[in-house]
């Protein structure tokens, strides 16, 4: 089984800096132009995933997509999220997505 690690972990991890996370999960949502934007970013998510066999939740909406990671095995975060976190902040960046800001 994965070690857990804390939420500060993740955050402190290159490039996750605009991630929320807690005991549980690490979340984020990216503005997207369009849905089809999204979508495409969705199935890239969906490959990085897949390479990984590590699988979020992913949440289609027009004009963003949300996603929350979180190793479900473990009971929490682990260092599986962060590298799955990592690859899709990289992919987000690729394509000028930026973190869409938290509702006060």
């Amino acid at each position: 089984m994965a070690e857990l690690i804390a939420p500060q972990r993740f955050r402190d991890a290159p490039g996750l800096g605009d991630w929320s996370a807690g005991p549980g999960a690490a979340s984020v949502r990216y503005r997207t132009p369009d849905f089809s934007a999204g979508a495409r970013f969705v199935s890239e998510i969906a490959q990085l995933a897949d390479e990984l066999d590590h699988h979020p939740d992913v949440e289609l909406r027009y004009g963003s997509v949300g996603v929350r990671t979180t190793t479900h095995s473990a009971g929490g975060l682990t260092e599986r999220d962060v590298a799955l976190a990592q690859r899709i902040a990289a992919a987000a960046d690729a394509l000028g997505f930026v973190v869409e800001p938290a509702a006060d």
